[in-house]
């Protein structure tokens, strides 16, 4: 006579082996939708920077060649950066700009300010805690 198996325990134990994965890939997907919603808001918000630069600086000298230097001021209001980029302000985080003339182009960069963002999961370390967007405008 074959006697019949213990199952007793058997789904808790399975689920104990499901549930670890599963909340480490739910953790990884909203972390990368974070930071991919702050990439792309801080994209928004130098490229409004580089559209207010152009609208403020760009003048019939700037077109016949001449580099724009003296144009590196932040144009932009804290409301206008409030639009472009509401996700970052809504976070309670403060982007940073600046711009700066090369010789062919003036780039505008946002990004925050280091520790002002960081992952859930730490297994990233901290490369992608200091995210920054960039825009160039040639000349």
């Amino acid at each position: 006579m074959m006697r019949k198996l213990d199952q007793r325990g058997a789904a808790a134990m399975e689920f104990g082996l499901v549930i670890a994965p599963l909340f480490v890939l739910m953790f990884v997907i909203f972390d990368f939708g974070r930071y991919a919603i702050t990439m792309q808001s801080l994209r928004n918000l130098a490229s409004a920077a580089a559209r207010q630069n152009m609208i403020q600086c760009y003048t019939p000298a700037v077109v016949a060649g001449t580099s724009p230097s003296t144009c590196t001021a932040d144009y932009l209001t804290d409301t206008q950066k409030q639009d472009a980029a509401p996700f970052l302000y809504g976070a309670g985080l403060t982007p940073t700009m600046g711009t700066t003339a090369g010789a062919t182009a003036l780039t505008v960069t946002a990004s925050l300010p280091a520790g002002s963002f960081s992952m859930i999961m730490p297994i990233w370390g901290s490369t992608l805690n200091t995210p920054s967007a960039s825009t160039q405008i040639p000349f």
